[in-house]
């Protein structure tokens, strides 16, 4: 089952970067972003009834905490101010929380890190000119 999942987050973290490489969209950041939390909430949620038979309780918090974490760069996003940031911090997160869990469900959470930290890596905010 945890195979099946961390598989379906690889190929959705693929996908992203094929669309975001070809199409090529004008706030590359905003797609990376948006995605990472819908593979993380899509990979919390296929993981609850395993985590749940395994850990009872505390499923909430050891699924919780990427998705939290996925959270940040979108609420950083919306208000507008330090996103990088953000996107880094979560990254951080997931990948540390992913590496805490992973002989267990933490390696599904993996390709997001990823995912966050390409992103902020991959897509440069074009700067604005300096000559006028």
């Amino acid at each position: 089952m945890i195979d099946l999942v961390t598989v379906g987050a690889i190929v959705g973290v693929l996908l992203v970067g094929v669309v975001v490489l070809v199409r090529k969209p004008a706030d590359a950041r905003r797609v990376v972003r948006w995605s990472a939390l819908v593979i993380t909430v899509l990979v919390a949620a296929a993981l609850t009834p395993y985590t749940v038979d395994d850990s009872g309780a505390a499923a909430s918090y050891l699924l919780g905490v990427p998705v939290v974490a996925a959270t940040l760069p979108v609420l950083a996003q919306r208000i507008g101010r330090l996103t990088v940031v953000a996107d880094v911090v979560a990254a951080l997160i997931i990948a540390a929380w992913g590496l805490l869990l992973g002989l267990g469900i933490g390696g599904a959470f993996l390709p997001v890190a990823v995912l966050l930290v390409a992103g902020v890596v991959g897509t440069r905010a074009p700067r604005p000119s300096t000559t006028t």
